[in-house]
């Protein structure tokens, strides 16, 4: 997903090979998802025969200044990007056009042709993306609520320490909140949070003095390294957490390896997901895949760790676990035992049940085909209802057992008194 650095790369790429140029023209997109309330002849008609004057970004969003408005606004959203034929907008992935790449892209929602014969195209394959026209860009949504910019208006120590202590939220959460800092995504949250050694879902307002400048260093850091370098992936520092998010098979990671820009998918969020936790390495340090603030990210728990109440309730979390699986364990063996007392029942019975065993489960297999998005809404609720369940069986096999034990010790009591020898009569 595009974000702060790979926008600015784009915007750099535009002012240094468009500005002053007069647009001679241009193809829009029947896409009004993308185009956003505007009709392709308005934008068109708008665009044509203007000179760009300027190229401008705020947070994840560009817009380009004509001589004269309306100006066009982008809206980069999942998987936007811009491509100049001949051109390499960013090192990060491929975007230099080659003479055997199809051009413009089928994916290309806004193509543009200068007067010198350049061309460049505006493209989005996921459509999450939105390309308006607007008078004034900054005036109105979505650049209007943006919070400021990481790169171009960061906070001081003191205003980022202010601003933490009023949010209870977690830190990755509201790192990711546009309106409190804008130009930061998943990557360079989770960057951030690494390189600070702060735990993703530590509260906000918890985090020490000394924790917000470590965040509020490494913010700057980061940011600044990506932009210098136009998004670089390969010249990032081989220690960073970045390089073993996306693109290499679990497991196949070290710090060694460095990073590959051609294996970097565009949708990075999907194949972060696919990682097995504690399968990443990063410097030798294994990397955990949790979900904070609807998003997956990535942490090393063995250096971002939580702090003050959340992790005394972490801990507690983790002993009731313990406690859980220890009593299912037993509650299984127990089971296994009652099982094994019933090997001396007919085969008859034995095969009705397993007849009616097999048929439940067939039954199971196929509710469970048909609801599995019930199952992922009530998570929590089935999870609760395991653990009810579970104690019920264990309360079911000890009643079990100790029916067992008295009905054992009453025929043991009346085998022995049948079992004494009768006085003879005299």
């Amino acid at each position: 997903m595009p974000e702060l650095p790979e926008v600015e790369a784009a915007r750099r790429a535009i002012e240094e090979n468009c500005v002053g140029k007069k647009i001679t023209k241009v193809i829009v997109a029947d896409d009004s998802k993308v185009i956003d309330g505007v009709s392709r002849a308005d934008f068109e008609a708008s665009l044509l025969g203007k000179t760009i004057v300027s190229a401008h970004r705020k947070g994840k969003n560009m817009w380009l200044q004509l001589d004269s408005p309306p100006f066009p606004s982008f809206q980069f959203g999942m998987a936007g990007a811009v491509y100049i034929k001949g051109v390499a907008v960013t090192k990060y992935k491929r975007s230099a056009v080659k003479d055997t790449d199809e051009w413009p892209s089928k994916y290309s929602k806004v193509f543009v042709q200068l007067d010198d014969g350049l061309e460049f195209s505006f493209t989005d394959k996921r459509r999450f993306a939105r390309v308006r026209l607007l008078e004034d860009p900054t005036s109105v949504p979505p650049i209007s609520e943006l919070g400021p910019d990481a790169f171009l208006e960061p906070m001081t120590v003191d205003q980022l320490l202010a601003s933490l202590s009023k949010k209870k939220i977690s830190i990755k959460a509201l790192l990711l909140d546009q309106s409190f800092i804008s130009g930061i995504g998943n990557w360079v949250a989770d960057e951030v949070l690494y390189q600070a050694r702060i735990h993703p879902e530590q509260s906000s307002a918890t985090l020490s003095k000394e924790c917000v400048g470590a965040l509020h260093k490494s913010i700057k850091e980061v940011i600044e390294y990506a932009v210098q370098v136009d998004a670089a992936s390969t010249h990032f520092p081989c220690e960073w957490l970045f390089h073993f998010r996306w693109g290499k098979r679990p497991g196949k990671i070290n710090v060694e390896v460095g990073a590959d820009s051609d294996q970097y998918p565009s949708n990075w969020i999907f194949h972060s997901r696919e990682k097995k936790p504690g399968k990443v390495l990063v410097d030798g340090k294994k990397i955990n895949f949790i979900t904070v603030g609807g998003r997956t990210s990535a942490f090393v728990p063995e250096l971002q760790k939580l702090t003050g109440n959340q992790a005394a309730k972490a801990g507690s979390k983790r002993t009731n676990k313990s406690i859980d699986d220890v009593n299912e364990e037993a509650s299984d063996e127990e089971v296994k035992g009652t099982a094994k007392s019933k090997k001396g029942r007919k085969p008859g019975g034995q095969a009705k049940r397993s007849a009616v065993k097999r048929k439940s489960k067939d039954s199971d297999d196929e509710d469970n085909d048909n609801d599995d998005s019930a199952d992922d809404v009530n998570h929590e609720d089935s999870d609760d209802d395991a653990d009810e369940d579970r104690k019920n069986k264990t309360r079911k096999v000890t009643t079990s057992k100790q029916s067992k034990a008295e009905t054992t010790s009453k025929k043991k009591v009346q085998t022995s008194q049948n079992s004494k020898p009768k006085k003879r009569a005299k």
